[in-house]
């Protein structure tokens, strides 16, 4: 079926008061997984591309962009494609082009004046061309490349009050914010504080964001969207379930030289994971 827009997907999962999980897309077999474990589970997903996805295919966007389109395109599934985590301008400027219907623009590195401003330049950009943005306000943490971040420690989490000024001042359609998780964990072990989740949702008129979910328990994660969390990112999962299968079978089959014989094995235990993720929604 044609892509939907994240926005569209977003705001219907908002007024169910439901998730919608969002999953980062790397390879061609990450975004089958992804389309089939949305028909298996009967529900809508997001196919997300990130910056560092990108730079791992040389810097360009199109060849992996034009494949999650087709794959999604062929699937029974609602389907959006989102950018994620973009920190350059430039790569921002390219998806419009590239099919994209959304953005999560990442300024959190930047004094918290710089983020607004930037910020704010990137929603005109992106409504001026139809495309939802969304930003980050606090701090996650556990992206490659960021020095280890205690998800419990003073200041890290969103302030309800600043986010609110911030959705004010820079117009982004929804925020992803710092409640507990943090990215790249590879043991679900995370406790989110889910009275500043609802205090967050009290506060700020957009969707809110959950980054770092593969590390958040299925109780957690039910939790937070009660408490009024909408979007959940999951990334490492997936590449957990892809590593650990093709691990297993080369480890089993020594004389393996096929790919698609550990491929295979890796993209099913990914539907698996997509299938496990969008039920819990």
């Amino acid at each position: 079926m044609p892509l939907v827009r994240t926005g569209e997907l977003v705001s219907a999962a908002r007024a169910a008061r439901r998730g919608l999980a969002a999953f980062n897309v790397i390879t061609l077999e990450h975004a089958e997984a992804v389309a089939a474990g949305a028909e298996r589970a009967g529900a809508p997903a997001v196919l997300q591309v990130s910056e560092n996805a990108v730079k791992f295919h040389g810097g360009r966007l199109g060849p992996l962009a034009a494949a999650a389109t087709a794959v999604a395109r062929a699937s029974s599934a609602p389907l959006a494609l989102h950018l994620d985590h973009v920190e350059s301008v430039d790569l921002l400027r390219q998806a419009h082009a590239e099919g994209f219907g959304s953005v999560m623009f990442d300024a959190s590195r930047l004094s918290y004046g710089d983020n607004v401003k930037a910020t704010a330049d990137a929603v005109r950009w992106g409504r001026e061309r139809g495309i939802w943005v969304e930003a980050e306000l606090g701090r996650v943490g556990g992206k490659e490349g960021e020095p280890p971040l205690d998800a419990h420690a003073p200041g890290v989490r969103t302030d309800p009050a600043e986010a609110a000024a911030y959705v004010a001042d820079t117009g982004v359609d929804a925020l992803a914010v710092a409640v507990g998780s943090s990215h790249a964990m590879t043991e679900r072990t995370a406790a989110l504080d889910h009275g500043l989740i609802t205090a967050l949702h009290d506060a700020v008129p957009v969707p809110l964001v959950l980054h770092g979910s593969s590390g958040v328990p299925d109780d957690e994660i039910r939790a937070a969207v009660a408490a009024g969390m909408t979007k959940i990112n999951v990334g490492t999962a997936l590449n957990t379930a892809y590593t650990t299968a093709v691990r297993t079978h080369l480890t089993e089959d020594t004389t393996s030289v096929d790919p698609r014989k550990y491929l295979t094995k890796a993209r099913e235990a990914m539907t698996e994971t997509v299938t496990a993720f969008l039920r819990l929604m």
